[in-house]
């Protein structure tokens, strides 16, 4: 898989999630699309809880929607190979990477979330949205990918 660097400069968070794909994808803007734009009915509405609570602190919400995004969130840039999605806000700064590897029998698919805390605000809302995020990123992979796994931190470094 492709280096990470200079996706997002200063990034002090990041996880990482793998799966196999048992044929070969096209493009990872697709593969981004498959994993955000229709996820769990559980991930819907926690996102919308999510959506509720930082309006009343002026933060940016996510309109789960497809079009110029995948799952509501902005395309920054996308290639055969990677789709990078994500925005700035006050709180944090963020990407969601999307690899993919074509394989002999298929594909790899890797969804790596980088994140860039600006402040305490930005540390406390992902020490309560982490635990969360750790099981969103397997679950939207469930539906298409097969033995999903972490990646450790130092192979995504």
């Amino acid at each position: 898989m492709r280096d990470l660097n200079g996706i997002l400069p200063g990034a002090d968070w990041r996880d990482c999630f793998e799966g196999e794909v048992g044929d070969h994808q096209s493009h990872s803007l697709e593969i981004a699309r498959r994993l955000l734009d229709h996820p769990p009915a559980w991930i819907s509405g926690l996102m919308a809880l999510r959506n509720r609570i930082v309006s009343l602190v002026g933060l940016k919400a996510v309109a789960l929607a497809a079009g110029e995004s995948a799952g509501g969130f902005p395309v920054v840039s996308s290639s055969r190979e990677r789709t990078v999605l994500g925005f700035d806000d006050r709180h944090l700064d963020f990407r969601i990477v999307v690899d993919l590897q074509e394989m002999e029998d298929g594909s790899v698919v890797r969804v790596t979330t980088l994140v860039r805390r600006k402040n305490l605000f930005g540390r406390i809302y992902l020490f309560a949205a982490g635990p969360f995020h750790r099981r969103i990123v397997p679950a939207t992979m469930r539906p298409f990918c097969t033995h999903i796994h972490p990646v450790l931190l130092s192979e995504n470094r």
